[in-house]
């Protein structure tokens, strides 16, 4: 038992060294500048968003809580698209692409969805391991929210539309 609670502990210690490593006084950060190559083998940048209010969402096809989540992405990308919102699925690198594609053909996602082949996006969004992780990221290129989990989507949606409001 000892053995299994230092696990424990140590993994705790791990995610919360990850969270304060993204801490960000004042609330934002900058996106970090990443490549998102997306399944059709086109690549969208971080300064693609730019202008926008995006959402960067790390998922698995493995992740119970990502696969329950995504028809509500998919709902809040149909609302908010329109103004000026994008939305990027990031399938992690652990994924087999060919579940991702098939995952994306059958529920017909409507947004982009990039693999994250080698890891490197995942690790320029702050070591991302546990999904779903999702950052949102104002028009300004700047990160002011992380969900670690499920997003609230009512909170989600409120500031969604505050960030789309703002110039």
């Amino acid at each position: 038992m000892a053995v299994k609670s230092k696990w424990i502990l140590g993994a705790a210690a791990v995610a919360v060294a990850a969270a304060a490593a993204f801490f960000v006084v004042g609330g934002t950060s900058a996106a970090p500048e990443t490549t998102f190559v997306l399944l059709d083998g086109s690549k969208k940048t971080t300064a693609d968003l730019k202008g926008k209010v995006a959402l960067v969402n790390f998922w698995a096809t493995s992740c119970t809580t990502c696969v329950a989540e995504m028809p509500r992405m998919v709902s809040t990308y149909e609302k908010y698209r329109a103004k000026g919102y994008e939305h990027v699925a990031v399938a992690m690198a652990y994924d087999p692409p060919s579940y991702v594609v098939n995952f994306a053909q059958t529920r017909k996602l409507p947004f982009s969805v990039a693999i994250d082949n080698t890891g490197a996006v995942a690790k320029a969004w702050g070591e991302v391991q546990l999904t779903p992780t999702t950052y949102l990221v104002n028009r300004k290129g700047e990160i002011v929210k992380r969900y670690v989990g499920e997003p609230n989507f009512a909170e989600l949606h409120q500031l969604i539309q505050k960030l789309l409001a703002e110039s």
